[in-house]
């Protein structure tokens, strides 16, 4: 059997996607794709895959695996051509990151009841910028979208929200620096009603070396919500910094700790970031990856689909097995 016709791509790339990932595309994937091209399968072909993943940032342990599988494949299947191969890695690939597809719940939006989604990430992974893209994703299904400056310690960040607020004439519930974050999120709820808005997303702190004090906080801010809207916040957002590498990772463990996330967004694949960290949050959360940040623009963001990122990340416009 040609594993080519078996394995063909089932959905079509998003050019948004291909375009976000090409400088990741030209790094270390680019060399992962380069090694199938060869006359045979050898040891070599496996021993080289295995570094150029951890290079991307896949991770020891997903790397191993992910070769271990392959050569089960190889060898069960009796697969000797290493274009075949190739596209068994691709499979095993997207079967991987579904993973961190098949437990995302069903968010069911109602016209003039907030929809409360809050956004939580460390400082410097790009939260206030995906809070934007977001607000612009959700006025693109023509939804009233509010915002709310739940981070209070920092000043950069209120103003960064309240200028975001005014490109995409979205309103900002904020007060000033060091202000109490639960009475912002209480006035942003009362607004919320009052007006009608279908989502509201506040923005938080992100301070992970006062893991005990950060809980706090969320809980709190939890219980205000559900005063309004009992089952606020509807979706729980952390916001993963792809150019970290592991080091991600190892924030979205922390965060996962004190707060029940329940979806992922993985921002600035479009900068020198390797790719990789995407099958680690796959494999060892296990939380849905939902969302990717392709640029700076508010448009610059894509819903997460394992199939487009595996393709995107080895395939140009036009390219394919």
């Amino acid at each position: 059997m040609v594993l080519r016709k078996l394995f063909r791509r089932q959905a079509e790339p998003d050019v948004q996607i291909e375009k976000g990932l090409e400088k990741t595309r030209k790094g270390v994937f680019l060399e992962i794709t380069r090694l199938f091209d060869r006359s045979e399968i050898d040891d070599e072909l496996f021993e080289d895959l295995e570094m150029l993943l951890i290079q991307a940032d896949v991770g020891w342990d997903v790397s191993q695996r992910l070769v271990k599988e392959l050569q089960d494949r190889i060898a069960a299947e009796r697969i000797v051509n290493p274009a075949d191969a190739r596209e068994v890695l691709r499979l095993e690939m997207i079967q991987l990151l579904e993973l961190a597809t098949r437990n995302r719940k069903v968010k069911i939006l109602q016209r003039g009841v907030p929809f409360v989604i809050l956004v939580t990430g460390v400082n410097g992974t790009g939260k206030t910028t995906s809070i934007a893209k977001l607000a612009q994703y959700h006025q693109g299904f023509g939804r009233t979208v509010m915002l709310a400056a739940g981070d209070t310690f920092r000043a950069a960040a209120i103003d960064q929200l309240k200028v975001w607020g005014e490109r995409l004439d979205c309103p900002v519930i904020a007060h000033q620096q060091g202000a109490d974050p639960g009475a912002v999120v209480f006035d942003a709820m009362v607004a919320a009603h009052n007006r009608n808005v279908d989502v509201l997303i506040v923005d938080t702190a992100g301070r992970l070396h006062t893991k005990h004090n950060l809980m706090a906080e969320l809980h709190k801010l939890r219980k205000i919500m559900q005063k309004h809207v009992p089952e606020a916040p509807q979706e729980v957002i952390l916001v993963i910094d792809a150019t970290t590498g592991q080091n991600g990772l190892v924030q979205a463990n922390e965060f996962s700790k004190s707060v029940e996330i329940t979806d992922i967004m993985i921002s600035k694949l479009d900068s020198t970031a390797r790719g990789g960290i995407a099958f680690s949050v796959a494999k060892e959360l296990g939380t849905p990856i939902s969302y990717i940040g392709t640029g700076e623009r508010a448009t610059d963001m894509a819903e997460f689909r394992p199939d487009t990122y595996v393709d995107s990340l080895f395939f140009g416009e036009g390219e394919g097995f």
